[in-house]
């Protein structure tokens, strides 16, 4: 197996990513009802058996995803791979969530004029459209108002009305979302490479191709894939010149999750870079002009939508619901359960202000990295994909499927540093955190740990680069044509140095 093509890797891939769906078939998350009876429980044997087959797939697809990434492959070639890995779940019922009821049933909540920021699934009524789906929701969401904004919630409005919220087309139609969201990350992670004098195909194999991408925004259908390709389409245009188009494109990708706001901070330090004047005048331009461009977006794209802006108010729900992986919620709960037990006070509060502690280092480190970027130590993209890693890992509520928030920037930015090896055994190790009906138990964090455990050893012995590529020491730290590119400081010790951006126009 080790001593496998491209090509034989690219097969035992497609076979992991065959086994997986299959498994899911019988061991995913099936909705409570089907009228078409295609995705029905077959009672819990052939569910654990399934369930087995899916586990089995997955390490297969993880064993071939890393060989691959050690061989010297063309754009063309990992592309094709793409397809021969994601054509195994076109046709699956949702793996590793139940998040997609969510959609539709918000969806069709929507279309009959319910108010989905202050109400959950649970207020559709059970025979009518969003019904089954609203059924299938988790039970920790059917009562939970939306966190997304209006430009997904008439994604899925469209997806319900078209299918009449039926299970089977509701969900295809809402993969056909997730497929293309994939090629949006695909086009703007080439983009993003190039721009940065990275190969394409190993930005590519890290940002795209990746099981946990694969897993969780093709199998799982998390909004999350659409959030991430508008963000990078963003970048990439903003980087090129374009920055009022590319603040706009982010505004949208706001519109389906906020944490993509982050990208406006670094679009700004773009626009002052190349702006010409004054300092002050540079100043307002790079500080305000992408932010006042996002803010005119999204203002005028939920007035049209009729959704209202309740979703500004919404964005803390998923911060109730305790994920095992949020680091500040685990020591928020623990501190307070230690004072409930000495002093009798409540944890709630104590879990709370470590919570928001957090999210106020959060903001420092992200403050942090602008402030290198603006004294070119760091480009100014690169950033923005540490600073997003930096929110996931000092956020409230924690799920695998984020670490691809930040991981598809430093694709494109920095695939051979370390930040990228530590995100390589990651993304191994994450994937067998859920089990394919969405559930976390205790035996997927074992697995988890497990495989993060040996993907260390496996890094160590022997890095994840195609032979004869050798990590870029330092790359230029200027763009030829640029009329204006950030500084470069006589040593820089950031680990995974890039070329400075375009001029911005």
């Amino acid at each position: 197996m080790w001593a496998m093509s491209a090509v034989g890797h690219r097969r035992l891939g497609a076979a992991g990513s065959l086994a997986v769906a299959v498994g899911g078939w019988f061991s995913g998350k099936l909705p409570v009802h089907d009228p078409w009876g295609l995705w029905v429980d077959h009672g819990s044997a052939a569910k654990a058996a399934a369930a087995v087959l899916a586990y089995l797939g997955l390490t297969v697809l993880v064993v071939a995803w890393w060989q691959y990434g050690k061989s010297a492959s063309t754009v063309r070639e990992t592309l094709v791979t793409l397809a021969w890995w994601t054509a195994p779940f076109l046709l699956a019922p949702p793996l590793y969530s139940a998040d997609v009821y969510s959609y539709i049933a918000q969806g069709a909540m929507v279309v009959e004029g319910h108010d989905v920021y202050t109400a959950g699934p649970s207020a559709l009524d059970p025979g009518g459209i969003g019904g089954d789906a609203a059924a299938s929701v988790g039970n920790h969401w059917r009562d939970t108002p939306a966190p997304y904004g209006p430009l997904f919630l008439l994604l899925s409005a469209a997806v319900s009305w078209t299918t009449g919220g039926t299970i089977v087309p509701a969900v295809l139609a809402m993969r056909l979302v997730a497929l293309a969201s994939l090629v949006l990350i695909v086009r703007s992670l080439g983009r993003l490479a190039r721009e940065h004098g990275h190969d394409e195909s190993r930005a590519l194999w890290l940002g795209a191709l990746n099981p946990l991408l694969l897993m969780h925004v093709i199998g799982g259908l998390h909004n999350d894939g659409l959030m991430i390709g508008l963000m990078l389409a963003g970048v990439a245009l903003a980087l090129r010149g374009r920055w009022i188009l590319g603040s706009a494109l982010v505004s949208l990708a706001m519109m389906v999750k906020s944490p993509a706001a982050v990208a406006l901070l670094f679009i700004g330090i773009l626009v002052h870079a190349s702006a010409t004047g004054p300092q002050p005048r540079r100043w307002a331009k790079g500080l305000l002009a992408p932010g006042l461009v996002a803010c005119a977006v999204a203002g005028g794209a939920t007035l049209l939508s009729g959704t209202g802006f309740g979703w500004l108010r919404t964005q803390g729900v998923a911060a109730n619901i305790h994920t095992a992986l949020s680091v500040p919620s685990d020591i928020g709960l623990g501190l307070g359960e230690l004072l409930h037990l000495l002093a009798g006070t409540d944890p709630e509060p104590v879990k709370s202000a470590v919570q928001t502690l957090g999210l106020v280092a959060a903001m420092v480190l992200i403050l942090l990295l602008a402030r290198r970027a603006m004294r070119g130590m760091i480009t100014p993209v690169h950033a923005l994909g540490l600073a997003l890693l930096a929110l996931v890992a000092l956020s409230p509520m924690v799920q695998p499927w984020y670490l691809l928030w930040g991981m598809a920037v430093v694709a494109a930015t920095a695939p051979y540093g370390r930040v990228a090896t530590v995100l390589i055994v990651l993304s191994a190790a994450l994937v067998y955190e859920t089990h394919p009906m969405g559930a976390t138990p205790p035996y997927g964090f074992v697995l988890a740990g497990l495989a993060a455990v040996l993907g260390t050893l496996a890094v160590r012995r022997a890095p994840v680069v195609p032979p004869g590529v050798q990590p870029p020491a330092r790359l230029p730290t200027t763009v030829s044509g640029s009329a204006a590119a950030v500084p470069a400081p006589a040593a820089s010790a950031d680990p995974d140095p890039a070329p400075a951006p375009r001029s911005v126009r």
